[in-house]
């Protein structure tokens, strides 16, 4: 997996659950990809761990506080969209999950940009959390 930034969409494998999810709008691919990080009993990999992050910054967009740098092309995606208490919980889930036990987490532990990664992790999580 190619990463290019600290920022949840900066890799091939968020970008590529944009790209999925900017084709067909739905919650079904949000709750899928999130239950997969939340429930997971073993360490997430990096492209688990990615995509989960991706999806929860797009859950946090359609409850009306993306990040600065959401991806325009998912703006007019998730425009009209409202996401459920159910899913906002289940996105907090896999963030914490993406955090305690993920080869992202272990790959970022190891990079200079750390305290920049759990930084944006903390904001998400409170973008989450807001109402």
């Amino acid at each position: 997996m190619a990463t290019w930034d600290y920022h949840n969409f900066d890799n091939d494998a968020a970008a590529d659950l944009a790209e999925e999810f900017r084709s067909n709008p739905n919650e079904a691919l949000l709750y899928e990809v999130l239950a997969t990080a939340a429930e997971a009993e073993e360490e997430l990999d990096e492209e688990e761990a990615s995509q989960a992050l991706a999806a929860a910054e797009i859950v946090a967009a359609i409850q009306g506080h993306p990040t600065p740098d959401f991806l325009p092309g998912l703006t007019l995606a998730v425009n009209g969209m409202e996401a459920d208490e159910d899913l906002a919980e289940l996105a907090q889930e896999a963030v914490e999950a993406v955090l305690n036990s993920s080869a992202l987490q272990a790959r970022w532990a190891e990079s200079a940009d750390y305290e920049n990664w759990q930084q944006l992790q903390q904001e998400l999580l409170a973008r989450l959390a807001a109402e």
